[in-house]
């Protein structure tokens, strides 16, 4: 039985580019090498040329030669003075022979009186030409060039250098080039070397299909995750963020590579992601959300930047905002159900006594003070979610001896406020804005808030705790404004009531006005503070209608 033969891991990225790279120097080198070879042969090749070229031309032209050739035996004149030139230039050869080839003179004297071996015909016209050819040295580069004496040819003159002189002078060459060539192999070896060494760590040894999958499942995450992921460089400028991060910051496309100074957030979230330290579920509002912000140092050797998560708490507070909502609500049912039991026991007491008549009225009075306060409620604001939440906010009011009141100039008619109006919104504003005057209120007539810390008041303590409310939909708008008669608020503080965490109990508790101010904007309108005419704070929502909406005329007259 053959066992399965287990499956090598392909080279990784750094190995591969590192063989590559490898070829692609050692191509190279190997190119520049047979380029210097061919071109250092040409040269060699033109220089002997040259070099023949020349001595054969002065040969040629030398008035002693012309006159040895006027002697009976030109032979015994020229010879030596051929021989004289050769080994001063160092060619291999100089030849000095009649108009019919015969040589006058040879390095090799016994050659002397034979004919010449290679072509003559072009210097018998007057020409100078070289040629490689092979005589009685073996292959050679020469020259033939005519001498002439009163403008006739009376002899010839060849100058050569062998080729195989020439071949030893480029093999001296070409080893010097295969040592400059192995140096630059072995440099570029190094160079290669070290880099993809550097690369091998920063890519963790992963190969190119690694690294293409690291990729896919790297973007298809990012835009997968619905919590906001922002990565910061060192310089604090945007490296990465995913779809839900933009959009829980409200950020366009392009924001890549901007500073986070630069983006115009609120400057509570600007300073937590510019924080050096990490930060840990730590709530921030933007325009229009909630938002808990985590942040994360990245660092190795060096700060390299910042992971900042984002998670969108928006809903998550505005159910938190309903929740506690019902839960006064409930709170103040159940004490609204032990005061019924005690009444209940007073008019069931008197009817016992004896005393009918005074049983009807007490129960009488009870009934009629709070259907008093829900006809009041439910005629003016014929919203169900506003007139409900007001009702639930009165009994809360109530048990803790503050009266809430509805102005007389409210009135908002049923189907008045338009679909596209968020009732959670509503709820938001108006609950907020009663909670904080409600508290407000209570603080200034007992003179001592929940906290123990005691209210800072300018004017007289009020008799009676009373918040006022108004509620009216008219003019292409919705205004709900919440008065109190409290300490109110101090106009050095009246720019930062709406900053996420004032509160007059001290710093990191309030959230409801900035939640107040955020969905006002959210939903195109303007949130205003004002010194009440009770002496306390008037907070006064605008929120935009569309054409048709509001209060019937016939209604509030």
């Amino acid at each position: 039985m053959r066992l399965p033969l287990p499956r090598t891991r392909p080279r990784s990225l750094a190995g591969q580019l590192f063989a590559m790279q490898v070829v692609l120097v050692a191509a190279v080198v190997a190119g520049c090498a047979f380029f210097a070879y061919v071109s250092g042969s040409g040269q060699a090749k033109e220089t002997a040329t040259r070099q023949v070229r020349t001595a054969a031309l002065a040969i040629a032209g030398s008035p002693s030669v012309r006159e040895a050739i006027r002697t009976p035996d030109p032979s015994a004149v020229l010879q030596p003075y051929a021989e004289r030139v050769r080994k001063d230039t160092g060619i291999a050869f100089v030849t000095i022979m009649d108009p019919h080839g015969v040589r006058w003179t040879h390095p090799h004297a016994e050659r002397i009186g034979e004919s010449f071996l290679g072509h003559t015909a072009r210097a018998l016209r007057g020409e100078t030409f070289s040629e490689t050819y092979t005589g009685t040295l073996g292959p050679s580069i020469r020259v033939v060039t005519p001498v002439r004496d009163g403008g006739r040819i009376v002899g010839l003159v060849s100058a050569g250098i062998t080729v195989e002189r020439v071949s030893s002078q480029v093999r001296a060459q070409l080893g010097a080039l295969g040592l400059a060539a192995g140096a630059a192999l072995a440099l570029g070896g190094l160079g290669t070397y070290v880099i993809n060494a550097r690369l091998r760590r920063h890519t963790h040894g992963m190969n190119a299909a690694e690294l293409s999958r690291l990729h896919d499942y790297h973007e298809a995450t990012l835009h997968a995750v619905r919590e906001g992921l922002l990565m910061l460089d060192g310089q604090r400028r945007i490296a990465l963020i995913n779809d839900a991060g933009r959009e829980l910051l409200g950020l366009a496309p392009g924001t890549v590579g901007r500073r986070v100074a630069d983006l115009d957030l609120p400057a509570p979230l600007t300073g937590a992601l510019l924080a050096s330290e990490e930060r840990v579920d730590e709530v921030h509002l933007t325009a229009d959300r909630v938002i808990v912000v985590n942040t994360r140092p990245v660092v190795g050797g060096e700060r390299r930047g910042t992971v900042v998560t984002l998670r969108d708490h928006t809903e998550l507070q505005a159910l938190s905002g309903e929740l506690d909502s019902e839960r006064g609500f409930t709170q103040a049912l159940r004490s609204q159900a032990h005061e019924a039991a005690n009444r209940l026991h007073t008019v069931v007491s008197l009817i016992e006594l004896g005393r009918q008549e005074e049983a009807v009225g007490f129960a009488t009075a009870e009934l009629e003070l709070a259907q008093a306060l829900t006809d009041r409620v439910v005629g003016a604001v014929g919203e169900p979610v506003l007139a409900a939440l007001l009702l639930g906010k009165a009994a809360q009011a109530n048990e803790r001896g503050v009266e809430l009141v509805l102005a007389e100039d409210s009135l908002i008619d049923d189907g008045a406020l338009p679909a596209t109006l968020p009732q959670r919104d509503l709820v938001t504003i108006l609950g907020n804005l009663v909670d904080n005057a409600v508290e407000a209120a209570s603080e200034a007539v007992t003179g001592t808030p929940a906290d123990g810390v005691p209210v800072q008041r300018t004017g007289p303590r009020p008799a009676r705790a009373r918040v006022t409310v108004t509620a009216l939909a008219g003019d292409g708008e919705l205004l709900l404004r919440v008065a109190d008669n409290g300490a109110g608020v101090g106009p050095a503080e009246a720019d930062e009531v709406f900053r996420r965490g004032w509160s007059t109990h001290g710093a990191g508790r309030g959230l409801g006005l900035a939640l107040v101010r955020q969905a006002a904007h959210r939903n195109g309108g303007s949130v205003s503070l004002e010194r009440g005419p009770e002496g306390g704070a008037e907070f006064t929502v605008r929120l935009p209608l569309p054409q048709g909406s509001g209060a019937r005329k016939e209604a509030a007259l």
